[in-house]
């Protein structure tokens, strides 16, 4: 009997792979702290033998080759993808034994990179399932535009009819696997689903319900922008990644704290967007662990940059620094943990209020003459859609690049939940700015009252 296990990466909206038959196992897709993999493998009983990857990464850094690596399996990597290790290529309609049931069938599933490739798992003779990657996902596709908009077009086109060939050449029991889709900004839409199967992709699919330029024409109209970070991940994943050094960084003291801030470092503090706003370390920034941390850190950061991070425990800086690894961002210079009041050393804590939609609503009302800036947020997409009347719309990505353009006044922000907010908020604190962080549900705006619009 063949067992498939996915391994979760919840922050970046991603899955790996195990599957084995009690006996050896294949990865498909390993995340850079793959110790996770060895750990679903020793609890299996189970040997790695062969380690595959569906394309090279745009979204994270691949802990395939360092796993190979370390538990001596062969890694598979398309053999047209130029890369700077050694890896045993594989090739459209390769098929390959792992273990005495198991067999892949190397698919060419070109849309969301020219060489991704899917493997279709059969076990004692039967297709059970295929490991999609970033072709065939759960009610959508991979995107096709993270290569630039050379490349665009001839990729949609290329993803359609992958997602075609990957229905008609499978049964439809075949159960679905794809590593995107559960959160990345690789996929092209996002689903709830957390299982499928080729026959239920072929009734909700729309690359499967929907003519080519169909298709083509929506999944267009509906790309947004993705983070600046994911230029980074391609090279490093051609180059051949090592594992990650997951060791906690040195302690830091309140003087240290202070002279990195003053430095220009980023020290970010992994607190809850309430403990934040209620009292930090001035000039510290706001990037909780409890929202997308790691998608929002590494989208704003300088890549360059020296990261200090404050955590309530030794454990928050932990899970930090290992979502920190997965894109790259190697060992943080410093951390500290416990209370703001610890990290501070006697200075006074900074803070800013926190307010609701109905908050606003009734300061809009006051004197015109007081009126606050309200500052949107959200991606271009979400305010065209709907927005409050004059409110002024400043991405949270492109926040650092037009900070000096950001009015000297009052300033009200929010986003759609209010984590981007916090994240905003704290940005504009740090330097100067009078704020207050609208920690609220944007549908709760029209509900307040609120004047809406929208740009069609």
């Amino acid at each position: 009997m063949t067992t498939v296990i996915p391994i979760d990466t919840p922050g970046l909206g991603d899955r790996t792979y195990l599957a084995h038959d009690g006996k050896v196992a294949l990865v498909v897709d390993p995340q850079r702290d793959y110790d996770r993999v060895l750990d679903v493998a020793r609890e299996a009983g189970v040997r790695i033998t062969h380690v595959f990857e569906t394309h090279i990464h745009n979204d994270y850094v691949t802990g395939g080759l360092a796993l190979a690596q370390e538990v001596d399996a062969t890694y598979h990597v398309n053999a047209d993808d130029p890369v700077d290790f050694e890896r045993t290529g594989v090739s459209d309609g390769d098929v390959l034994a792992v273990g005495d049931t198991m067999r892949v069938r190397v698919v060419h599933t070109p849309g969301h990179t020219h060489t991704h490739l899917s493997y279709a798992l059969e076990a004692e003779g039967r297709p059970v399932a295929v490991f999609t990657g970033g072709s065939l996902l759960f009610g959508s596709t991979g995107r096709p535009d993270l290569l630039g908009p050379d490349h665009t077009d001839t990729l949609v086109r290329a993803q359609w009819h992958s997602a075609h060939r990957l229905a008609e050449e499978l049964p439809e029991e075949t159960e679905v696997f794809p590593t995107h889709g559960f959160g990345s900004f690789c996929s092209a839409t996002q689903s709830e689903a957390v299982s499928s199967t080729i026959g239920q992709e072929k009734t909700s699919n729309p690359a499967l319900t929907q003519g080519e330029q169909e298709y083509v024409d929506a999944l267009l109209a509906g790309l947004d922008e993705f983070p600046a970070y994911y230029a980074h991940m391609g090279p490093a994943n051609s180059a051949g990644p090592s594992a990650p050094d997951l060791s906690a960084p040195e302690l830091a003291d309140p003087a240290e704290l202070r002279r990195r801030i003053d430095a220009g470092e980023w020290v970010v503090d992994l607190r809850t967007r309430s403990a934040f706003a209620a009292g930090h370390l001035t000039g510290s920034l706001n990037f909780g662990l409890d929202g997308q941390f790691i998608t929002y850190l590494g989208w704003l950061i300088p890549w360059d940059a020296t990261v200090t991070l404050l955590g309530e425990t030794p454990q928050d800086v932990a899970e930090a620094q290992r979502d920190m690894a997965r894109i790259g961002l190697e060992r943080p210079a410093a951390m500290a943990t416990g209370k703001p009041e610890d990290w501070a050393g006697g200075d006074a804590l900074a803070s800013y209020p926190v307010a609701t939609f109905e908050d606003l609503a009734a300061e809009l009302r006051k004197d015109p003459s007081e009126r606050p800036v309200v500052l949107d947020v959200r991606r271009g997409q979400e305010f065209a859609e709907s927005h409050i009347v004059d409110a002024v719309n400043l991405p949270i990505h492109n926040v650092l690049a037009h900070i000096d353009d950001v009015p000297r006044t009052r300033l009200w922000v929010h986003c759609a939940g209010g984590y981007r907010a916090s994240v905003v908020t704290a940005l504009l604190q740090a330097r100067g700015h009078d704020v207050v962080a609208v920690d609220d549900s944007f549908d709760n705006a029209s509900v307040a009252g609120l004047p809406l619009t929208s740009n069609s």
